[in-house]
């Protein structure tokens, strides 16, 4: 294999957009962004999207390229990547991902679990659920029904619970039983980078950067989509919460703490997923480009 993949990965506002840009222009290259929200035109400043100027330093794919309005899922987004990688690698034999999407980044570089089609109905019902009496009442049916997903998947996340009960349902199997299957290989190999850092430091510049969006505009920018509140792509931290503030329901003091609370409990989920990795190669968020560039030489020359 002559083509390589470098996915960058990390926790939100660990660093990995200036990373990924700077390895592009050096590669002399394209970036695919795997960031399941930075898909989504209508969600610039709350996602933390590339700038502008970022955006013309290096060519970006996957930024901005649906509206929140789209059904656009992770099995759409693997068959649009890979097509696009397909086409990147006729030109170049290094392409750039990045992204703190874990199941979106995973989805390009190792292949997505086959699930069968399900009556769209059971989704829907389940939402409902979700909103009549809380996340609790669809954690104990998933336990019930498959003990195996209930114990390995992210129970606190509703998309999560969601999507594994609307398949036990659906097909009257559990949601486990259709995981690890063999996938279709590669033709790339992929080299992964990861930037880490202190918790303290992590948690630092999240909090640092939510006061940042803040200060761009973010409220605005949640006002002008709170028609569109009930749409999945807007059951993102920074968007819900401020949605509450505009209900009367918090105050926006205790919004904007809620937001940050929430994003470093999602720093936190990011790490524990990207820690199942166990090739992935660790840096500290302040490593110098160079060595970056180092050890990529050296993983491409093995």
């Amino acid at each position: 294999m002559n083509n390589y993949l470098i996915s960058v990965i990390g926790t939100t506002a660990i660093g990995k957009t200036s990373l990924s840009i700077k390895l592009a222009k050096y590669f002399n290259t394209e970036i695919i962004s795997a960031d399941s929200r930075q898909f989504y035109k209508e969600m610039q400043i709350g996602t933390a999207a590339p700038t502008l100027n970022e955006l013309k330093q290096a060519k970006h794919h996957f930024i901005h390229h649906k509206s929140i309005k789209d059904n656009y899922s992770v099995g759409s987004f693997q068959k649009d990547a890979i097509m696009c990688l397909n086409e990147l690698f006729k030109t170049h034999n290094i392409v750039i991902m990045v992204g703190g999407s874990g199941l979106y980044v995973d989805a390009i570089t190792k292949g997505l679990d086959y699930f069968p089609d399900v009556d769209p109905n059971i989704r829907k019902r389940l939402n409902q659920e979700l909103e009549s009496n809380g996340i609790k009442s669809l954690q104990e049916k998933l336990k019930e029904l498959d003990i195996k997903a209930y114990n390995s998947i992210s129970v606190d996340n509703p998309h999560r619970v969601i999507r594994a009960l609307e398949i036990c349902i659906g097909t009257g199997k559990p949601y486990s039983s259709f995981l690890n299957k063999e996938k279709e290989p590669r033709d790339f190999k992929t080299i992964s980078i990861g930037l880490t850092a202190d918790r303290n430091i992590i948690y630092e510049r999240i909090n640092k950067r939510v006061d940042i969006m803040m200060e761009q505009g973010l409220l605005d920018e949640v006002k002008n989509l709170e028609y569109y509140k009930h749409l999945n792509a807007l059951n993102t931290v920074g968007y819900k919460e401020l949605f509450k503030y505009f209900n009367d329901e918090w105050s926006l003091e205790f919004a904007v703490s809620e937001i940050k609370k929430n994003t470093r409990r999602f720093a936190k989920r990011q790490m524990t997923w990207f820690k199942k990795n166990k090739d992935t190669l660790w840096f500290d968020y302040q490593t110098d480009i160079d060595y970056f560039i180092c050890q990529i030489q050296n993983q491409i020359n093995l």
